[in-house]
């Protein structure tokens, strides 16, 4: 138990530090609402009325949207599993070489698509 108890001091002071900053947004942040802060923020794209058969929420977003989005959660999740097996690269051996050679190929392919569909192309 000696051995968790950094981790579990740690998770404590992160759940009070969450709590309490919350609450206290809460407590002291400016309550005047106007339309525009009650409205969803969706990618930057103002929100329009509904027209005739298309509500609101049924609006057409652009794909470079979901693709910056994709390229963020590609890099992203590459990055939380290189980092352990960088941390126990010299224990893992042959398999951990095979196995993080394998997720990048993976993450290779889905880097490849988001440049394939013009992801990578900043206007």
């Amino acid at each position: 138990m000696d051995l968790y108890t950094p981790i579990l001091v740690l998770g404590a002071i992160a759940a009070v530090f969450a709590v309490g900053s919350v609450g206290i947004a809460l407590l002291i942040g400016p309550t005047r609402y106007n339309r525009a802060k009650l409205e969803a923020y969706e990618c930057g794209i103002e929100p329009l009325s509904g027209t005739g058969a298309e509500p609101a929420s049924r609006q057409r977003m652009p794909i470079k949207y979901y693709l910056t989005a994709m390229l963020f959660i590609v890099f992203d999740i590459e990055i939380v599993f290189l980092y352990p097996w960088a941390v126990a690269f010299d224990s893992l051996g042959t398999f951990g070489v095979i196995a993080v050679g394998l997720f990048l190929f993976n993450v290779s392919v889905a880097y490849a698509y988001e440049w394939r569909r013009g992801g990578l192309a900043w206007d």
